[in-house]
């Protein structure tokens, strides 16, 4: 994501190395007789020092209202997408994501999916409105029972469960009766659908993200009016949004703790901004931490110090949040890791002879995009963003809880989907990771920006995230080169 002064996909809503070398090879590299051996060995050991940590884990990431579909089956809720995709002009071509890719009825075949890209792991959000159709009161035992059957599967083909409990579906009727997250009812009500679900399934999943991506369901969507529910707030309501989103985030994680059956590891999934040193010194990274640290203190930030920043606060004046110390105490509530979602580099930074001590640097004008305008290619971010997390925080665990890009994929004639755009992405920021994680950065898993195509937010279904693609008339999931890449390096651990 980007600066949050800047538009991104969620605002309208690894340079891979060389091929290791090959024993045909040898002789058109001038190798003398005898030294075969040594140049074997030396391509052995270049595999090995491109290998990620053994125990970590590939996997994929969808959200609820993106692929499930089925929005009026089996006693689900409005949720506030659902009501804003029927606003005309809202969503691009005022796509709905009432099928979307119909996961629901098709979970079978997508586990498989997941299964044929040696995918170890899948992140899946659940739908508040499914389990708890009003936000609150009596659950929908039919909508948990989708998810018992989700779970079951991807246990049974080796799959771990990674849930999220809320990718921005809030039910429509918290903001009818609250206005959303301008309330901290809305704040409990999360937490007792945060409780009642670990309750249900914490006996065979032992991971959870809290919430995702904070300022894109809070900034955008109560103060830019970019995303549902669409509002406009002053800036003391958008604040005051934020302090109710990160308060739900650590009432849900103690109720989550009390009513677990097993023991369970909890973390937060935030798109966090990360400020990159325009240069490796030391003066600019220093700079880069003490930035990073600012542009996130209203949402970050606080959950992983359970405090605002004095700067943080004095900017906002009379328009700081209201605030309990027993509530930065729940915020701050420790985490046994954190997810961050990472797709580009939002600042760049100098060290500064000025009161903060470091200087923001505009992208070029011409700074190299994806497909999406706003997606300035930055792989040194997916090294630069798990490294400052565990330096400013000294989280224990990381995971990438989403990267990727959107392109505009299209099926060959012979029914190819040849996205080299998107291996090469991978292949760089991929070799950035890497990086990370050879220095010791607990980086514990990468998640994929998406198993497939979906419903993306406004966009509609006008731009593609998938390792497979999406057929929207025939819903057909057909894999693209991507994914036979992503196969290449989830099996065997290793950069290719």
């Amino acid at each position: 994501m980007k600066s949050k002064n800047e538009t991104s996909r969620r605002d309208f809503i690894k340079l891979g190395g060389t091929a290791t070398l090959g024993l045909s090879t040898l002789h058109l590299t001038g190798c003398k007789e005898g030294e075969t051996e040594n140049v074997a060995k030396s391509a052995s050991n270049q595999k090995g020092n491109r290998r990620f940590p053994d125990d970590f884990v590939w996997g994929t990431a969808t959200a609820a209202y993106q692929v499930e579909g089925a929005v009026k089956e089996d006693g689900r809720g409005m949720s506030i997408w659902d009501t804003y995709s029927e606003i005309p002009g809202k969503i691009k071509n005022n796509d709905t994501g009432e099928v979307a890719c119909d996961m629901y009825h098709r979970y079978k075949e997508d586990v498989q999916l997941m299964k044929s890209i040696h995918a170890g792991a899948y992140r899946f959000s659940i739908s508040w409105p499914r389990v708890f159709p009003e936000g609150m009161g009596t659950p929908n035992p039919k909508g948990l029972d989708f998810y018992d059957r989700l779970i079951d599967e991807l246990l049974a083909n080796g799959i771990t469960p990674y849930a999220t409990l809320y990718h921005w579906d809030l039910p429509q009727t918290l903001q009818d009766k609250y206005g959303g997250w301008q309330s901290k009812e809305t704040s409990k009500a999360f937490a007792a659908y945060a409780a009642y679900v670990t309750e249900k399934i914490s006996d065979r999943v032992k991971h959870y993200f809290t919430l995702n991506e904070f300022y894109s369901f809070t900034d955008l969507s109560y103060g830019q009016g970019q995303l549902a529910p669409g509002l406009k707030l002053p800036q003391k309501g958008i604040v005051q949004v934020r302090h109710n989103a990160v308060l739900a985030h650590g009432m849900a994680v103690e109720a989550m703790r009390q009513s677990a059956k097993s023991p369970l590891e909890i973390g937060v999934a935030e798109n966090i901004v990360t400020a990159v040193p325009v240069m490796d010194t030391r003066e600019n990274i220093e700079a880069a931490k003490n930035a990073t640290r600012e542009l996130n203190a209203g949402l970050l930030t606080v959950m992983l110090e359970g405090k605002y920043t004095d700067k943080y606060l004095n900017s906002l004046g009379s328009d700081a949040p209201e605030f309990t110390d027993e509530e930065l105490k729940l915020i701050g509530s420790p985490l046994d890791f954190v997810g961050i979602n990472v797709y580009l580099a939002n600042k760049y930074v100098l060290a500064a002879d000025n009161e903060d001590g470091y200087e923001l640097l505009p992208h070029a004008k011409h700074h190299p995009t994806m497909a999406s305008p706003w997606h300035l290619i930055s792989p040194e971010s997916l090294y630069w963003a798990p490294r400052l997390v565990k330096e400013l925080w000294n989280a224990k665990e990381i995971y990438i809880t989403e990267n990727g890009c959107g392109a505009t994929d299209e099926m060959t004639n012979d029914g190819k989907i040849i996205d080299t755009d998107r291996v090469m992405f991978m292949k760089n920021y991929l070799t950035q990771l890497h990086r990370a994680t050879s220095e010791g950065i607990p980086v514990k898993g990468y998640f994929h920006w998406s198993l497939m195509d979906n419903f993306e937010w406004i966009f509609g279904y006008g731009i593609r995230f998938g390792l497979f693609y999406m057929d929207y008339e025939t819903l057909e999931r057909t894999p693209k080169q991507s994914a036979a890449y992503f196969k290449n390096i989830a099996k065997s651990n290793t950069l290719i």
